[in-house]
C-alpha cells in the first residue's frame, strides 16, 4: 500500500506561482509512475501531467503545457507540481496519483490506470 498526502494548496492571485508536493509511505515512490489530477466544481476529474518512475518522461495536458511542470525527488518519496501564471479557471482541487511503474505513455492520463490516490489540495486562484 501506498499512503499519499498533497501539500502546498491554497488562495492566490491570477498571475502568480504555487508548487503542489506530494508525499508518499508505506512504500518507496521509486516504483511508481505519479500523475496529477485536478477536479473543478460541477466538472470532471481530468487529467493534469504525470512522470515515469524515475523522473526521465514526463507528459501534460496540452492546454497546460508550458505553465506546468512535474518533478519528484525519489531520494525524499516525493512528487511535486509546479503551477506558474495561475489563471481563475486553474481553481480546483488537486489530487496526485501513483500507479505501478511500468511507463506513463499510453495510460498517463487514464485515471482508472492509477492505484493509489491522495486526498485532494484545494487551490483557488481568484482573478
Amino acid at each position: 500500500q501506498v499512503q499519499l498526502v498533497e501539500s502546498g494548496g491554497g488562495l492566490v492571485q491570477a498571475g502568480d506561482s504555487l508548487r503542489l508536493s506530494c508525499a508518499a509511505s508505506g512504500r518507496t515512490l521509486s516504483y511508481y509512475d505519479m500523475g496529477w489530477f485536478r477536479q473543478a466544481p460541477g466538472k470532471e476529474r481530468e487529467f493534469v501531467a504525470a512522470i515515469g518512475k524515475s523522473g526521465g518522461t514526463t507528459y501534460f495536458a496540452d492546454s497546460l503545457k508550458g505553465r506546468f511542470a512535474i518533478s519528484r525527488d525519489n531520494a525524499k518519496n516525493t512528487g511535486y507540481l509546479q503551477m506558474n501564471s495561475l489563471k481563475p479557471e486553474d481553481t480546483a482541487v488537486y489530487y496526485c496519483a501513483a500507479k505501478w511503474g511500468y511507463g506513463i505513455m499510453g495510460t498517463a492520463s487514464d485515471p482508472v490506470k492509477y492505484n493509489y490516490w491522495g486526498q485532494g489540495a484545494q487551490v483557488t486562484v481568484s482573478s
